[in-house]
C-alpha cells in the first residue's frame, strides 16, 4: 500500500518533550523578558534526532514565537482575517470581519475588529470581481470580503491589504493571519465555556460556531441590535479569550500550543509575514497556505468557492477518488469528486449548493472529457493548470463530478504525487488508485487533514 508520513512512538515522545521545552521557554520569555531563551531552544531542536520535517516545524515555532514575543521595543501590527468555513472560499472561508492586533515586547497592546459589511462600503467600486462572482452573485465590484479567492494565502493576504488601503486603512502591517472558524472551537476546548455580558447563553467548543452564526444572522434583530453592530459580539468574545489565554497556567499554554499546532498543520491558521526570514521558516513548516510552485511531478488540488449558498458547507460532505494509470503509452488520470448535500430543508443558514470548483493539476495535463462539469474554464497560475466550472447540488441530493485527463509522460519515471489540501475543509476522504507501468495495482485511502506527499512510487 502507498503510505504517507508515519511517526514512531519515539518520535512522539521527543515531540512532546520539545513542545514542553518550547512552551516553557515561551512562558519564561513572557515573564522574564529574557532574550537568551530563543537560542537555547534552537540548540535543543538542532541536537535532537528527529526528521527534517519535524525540525522545520520546531524551528518555525521558535522563530515565530521569538518574533512575536521579543523584548525589542518595537510595535508589530497584524491584520487577522476571520474566515467562516461554513461558507467555504478558496482561501479558507467567507471573510465577514477582520481584526487588527498590535503587539509590543510580548504584550498585546490592542485588538480591534471590523465588520466588513461596514468597512467594504468605504472601498470604491472600481475593481471588477473575478469569475464567476458577477455571473452567480450579480456582484460587480471586488471588495475585501471576497479578497481570498485564490488557493494561495500569500496572494490573498496581499489582496486583502490592497483593499484595506482602498478603504482608507492607515495601519502598516507586519503580517496577515488567516483563521477559520475551527480555530475558535480549538481554543474554547482549552478556555472552557465563555459568557458574554449582554448576550444570552454561553459559547463552548460544541456550540460556539453555530451559536455565533445564529447571533449575527438572526438573534441580533430579536435583541434590538443595529445591523451595523451585529458582529460586535466577535470583538467581545475575542477580548474575553485574550484575557483567559494570558491568565493560563503553563500546562494550559502547552495544551493551547498543541491544538494551535494542529490547526496550523490543517491550514485552519495561515501565516504571511513581511519579514522574509520568518516567512521562509513558516513556509518550510507548511504554515503559509502556499500553492507549491516548485513541485513538478503529478499534482492535485481542489478549490471550492461557495457562491450565495449561505452557510451550506456545514452540511455539504465531500470525497475524492483519484485513479492514475501509468501502464499506457500516455499516462492518464481519472478524478471523481462527490458532493453530498445533507441538509433537509432551506432555512436562514442553508440553500441549494452553488459552487465554483477549480481543479489544479500538472501544467502539461490535458482534459479529455468530463461529466457534471459543464462550460469548463481553463487557466494557468502558480505553475499549474486548472479546470474550473460552476456546479450545483440541490438540498438532499448528491452529485459526482468526473474528469479524465492525460498526464505528462515524465510522471512515469519515479512517480510522485502531491495532493494539497484546501484551507477550511477538513476530514475529506481521499482514495488513490495507482496502476503501475507493469499493470500491478497500489493505492491508499485516508481522510485529508493536511497536504499528502507520496514519493518514489514505480
Amino acid at each position: 500500500m502507498i503510505k504517507g508520513r508515519k511517526y514512531t512512538i519515539k518520535f512522539w515522545l521527543i515531540f512532546w518533550s520539545v513542545a514542553t521545552i518550547l512552551l516553557v521557554g515561551w512562558y519564561l520569555f513572557l515573564n522574564t523578558r529574557s532574550n537568551g531563551i530563543s537560542s537555547t531552544v534552537q540548540s535543543v531542536v538542532n541536537f535532537l534526532p528527529i526528521d527534517v520535517t519535524a525540525k522545520k516545524e520546531y524551528q518555525a515555532l521558535n522563530a515565530v514565537g521569538d518574533f512575536l514575543l521579543k523584548t525589542d521595543g518595537k510595535e508589530k501590527t497584524f491584520m487577522v482575517l476571520f474566515q467562516n468555513n461554513m461558507e467555504i472560499r478558496p482561501g479558507g472561508g467567507f471573510i465577514g470581519a477582520f481584526g487588527i492586533v498590535k503587539i509590543k515586547d510580548g504584550k498585546v497592546l490592542s485588538m480591534e475588529t471590523h465588520d466588513l459589511s461596514n468597512f467594504d462600503a468605504r472601498i470604491p467600486d472600481t475593481v471588477p470581481t473575478p469569475y464567476p462572482m458577477q455571473e452567480t452573485l450579480k456582484v460587480k465590484s471586488w471588495k475585501l470580503r471576497d479578497s481570498n479567492f485564490s488557493p494561495d494565502f500569500a496572494t490573498n493576504a496581499k489582496k486583502a491589504e490592497e483593499f484595506y488601503r482602498m478603504g482608507d486603512g492607515q495601519e502598516q502591517f507586519d503580517g496577515v493571519i488567516g483563521i477559520t472558524s475551527n480555530v475558535l472551537t480549538s481554543i474554547l476546548k482549552i478556555t472552557g465555556p465563555i459568557s458574554i455580558e449582554g448576550y444570552p447563553g454561553t459559547y463552548d467548543s460544541e456550540n460556539a460556531v453555530l451559536a455565533l452564526e445564529y447571533q449575527v444572522e438572526k438573534a441580533f434583530d430579536e435583541q434590538g441590535i443595529d445591523r451595523g453592530e451585529r458582529k460586535s459580539i466577535m470583538s467581545d468574545l475575542a477580548k474575553e479569550i485574550e484575557k483567559r489565554v494570558f491568565d493560563f497556567s503553563v500546562s494550559q499554554k502547552i495544551d493551547l500550543a498543541q491544538v494551535l499546532l494542529t490547526d496550523l498543520n490543517k491550514k485552519d491558521i495561515q501565516l504571511y509575514f513581511k519579514d522574509d526570514n520568518i516567512q521562509n521558516l513558516a513556509n518550510d513548516a507548511k504554515w503559509t497556505g502556499a500553492v507549491d510552485q516548485s513541485w513538478n511531478k503529478d499534482y492535485l488540488m481542489t478549490s471550492d468557492a461557495n457562491l450565495g449558498s449561505f452557510k451550506s458547507d456545514y452540511f455539504v460532505k465531500r470525497s475524492i477518488d483519484y485513479t492514475v494509470d501509468l501502464s499506457k503509452d500516455v499516462p492518464t488520470a481519472k478524478l471523481k469528486i462527490t458532493y453530498e448535500h445533507t441538509a433537509k430543508q432551506k432555512d436562514w443558514m442553508t440553500r441549494d449548493y452553488t459552487d465554483y470548483l477549480r481543479v489544479y493539476v500538472s501544467e502539461k495535463a490535458w482534459l479529455i472529457d468530463q461529466k457534471n462539469f459543464d462550460n469548463t474554464q481553463f487557466g494557468s497560475e502558480f505553475g499549474k493548470k486548472y479546470f474550473g466550472a460552476i456546479i450545483r447540488v440541490p438540498i438532499g441530493t448528491s452529485k459526482t463530478i468526473e474528469m479524465n485527463y492525460t498526464l505528462p509522460a515524465s510522471v512515469k519515471n519515479d512517480y510522485d504525487l502531491k495532493i494539497q489540501k484546501q484551507a477550511g475543509l477538513n476530514n475529506v476522504p481521499v482514495t488513490v488508485h495507482l496502476i503501475k507501468a507493469d499493470g500491478t495495482l497500489d493505492g491508499f485511502s485516508k481522510e485529508m487533514n493536511g497536504d499528502i506527499v507520496l514519493s518514489n512510487l514505480k
